[in-house]
């Protein structure tokens, strides 16, 4: 019997490295600290998008699932890294002017709100923001904190 036009699944299939980059959120990366100021500002996104884009509450738009996505690539790769200061109160800027202007928007909108929503994430957000700012970034942001700990 002539051999099929099958291809086989060895030359397509990904590898569980390329598959396992993937698969895992951004947000899941993060230090306890970071984690908690994502999943705090996923939040008040939500609070935010559900008023001003009629989604479910607990559910984003594409706009707003992109600008999480960005939200936790930049935590990710902040300079400051555990130490970082609240994004008003940081001399870096890593945000591009729009996605600033977004966060904003979401903050000024879903801050007031959060205290009756989330309550404790609202309180520990604004003692963070108390918090001084470190004189130099510790220039380890938790990506490359992963990296060094992969090598050793």
């Amino acid at each position: 019997m002539p051999h099929s036009h099958r291809k086989s699944p060895k030359k397509h299939a990904k590898t569980s490295q390329q598959s396992e980059k993937q698969s895992v959120n951004p947000a899941e990366r993060l230090s306890r600290r970071l984690a908690r100021e994502h999943r705090t500002f996923v939040y008040m996104t939500q609070l935010y998008c559900h008023k001003h884009h009629q989604h479910p509450l607990g559910s984003l738009c594409d706009a707003c699932a992109s600008l999480m996505a960005y939200a936790a690539q930049k935590l990710d790769r902040c300079p400051y890294g555990d130490d970082k200061p609240t994004c008003v109160k940081c001399p870096i800027h890593c945000y591009k002017a729009k996605e600033r202007e977004q966060s904003r928007e979401i903050m000024r909108y879903s801050g007031p709100r959060m205290l009756v929503r989330h309550p404790i994430l609202a309180i520990l957000h604004l003692i963070d923001g108390r918090q001084p700012v470190p004189e130099q970034p510790s220039m380890r942001s938790n990506r490359q904190r992963r990296k060094a700990e992969k090598k050793s």
